[in-house]
């Protein structure tokens, strides 16, 4: 055999080698998505069935609002630089996040009164009130309510809403598109709730007049509005269904505070001018 054969092959025998010893520690399924991990993160305190199913619906809807803050964060970015296309398809993916999160509830509602208070009492302090992430995700909406999370949650919610939430960076989008917006919408504080506006109104009448990209951007802005007002509506229904009116877990008042959040508008300029139009 030459030199150069006895060289190929040592070659072919050395990559074949260095390929096997990459396969051992190469990028899976599994691993990628950490599974191990994931999977090991149901801890049910009790021997009842549906404890599971309460168990990964929960942890799937703090995935999901994990993906929306993310999706936010990117949706206020676009709209400041005035990029009306990476808006709309941003919120789009909200959007479409928030229907599977509201259809999530049919799955939950599968679980009978009685099998919840099957584990329910498991539960101690425990409630859906804490989810920090949750109230994040108002707060970028423009939600201004206290909140008593501890740690770096609590520190979170603060920093959000300290800033500016995604309705004042649609006014700047307004103003990059050349609209008149008021100054003093602005200069307004962002760590304030959101009011009514009329001169913000009036200048949303002549976004819709012109009915161009930034008026489907607000009809964007409407549909997020309408799908969390959806969102709140299944979860007081599901949670009236489940406990009636008992208290809710860690001292809440269960349906009664829901109830109160129903058909508060995040946008309410994008409201009023519809009888206008």
């Amino acid at each position: 055999m030459s030199r150069s054969a006895g060289n190929a092959g040592a070659w072919r025998s050395s990559r074949g080698a260095y390929h096997h010893r990459m396969s051992d520690a190469a990028l899976t399924y599994s691993s990628y998505l950490a599974l191990d991990e994931v999977l090991s993160a149901q801890r049910p305190r009790s021997d009842e069935h549906d404890e599971l199913l309460f168990i990964v619906i929960h942890q799937v809807y703090e995935l999901w609002f994990k993906q929306m803050l993310h999706e936010l964060e990117r949706a206020q970015t676009v709209l400041e630089a005035g990029r009306s296309a990476q808006a709309l398809h941003t919120l789009k993916r909200v959007l479409t996040i928030l229907k599977v999160a509201v259809a999530q509830v049919d799955v939950l509602e599968t679980m009978t009164p009685r099998q919840f208070a099957g584990f329910r009492g498991r539960l101690d302090a425990s409630s859906g009130f804490q989810s920090a992430q949750f109230r994040e995700f108002e707060a970028v909406l423009g939600s201004r309510t206290e909140h008593h999370q501890p740690g770096l949650a609590g520190e979170r919610i603060a920093a959000a809403q300290q800033r500016r939430n995604l309705y004042d960076s649609f006014v700047t989008y307004l103003q990059m598109c050349g609209y008149d917006v008021p100054d003093h919408a602005m200069l307004r504080d962002v760590r304030a709730p959101l009011a009514p506006d009329p001169q913000l109104q009036e200048c949303l009448l002549e976004v819709y007049r012109d009915d161009g990209e930034a008026a489907a951007v607000c009809e964007r802005l409407v549909d997020l509005d309408e799908g969390v007002q959806e969102w709140r509506y299944r979860h007081v229904k599901m949670v009236e269904r489940t406990i009636g009116d008992k208290a809710g877990t860690g001292g809440s008042s269960g349906a009664a505070y829901l109830r109160s959040t129903l058909f508060s508008p995040l946008f309410p300029d994008l409201w009023a001018v519809r009888s206008r139009l």
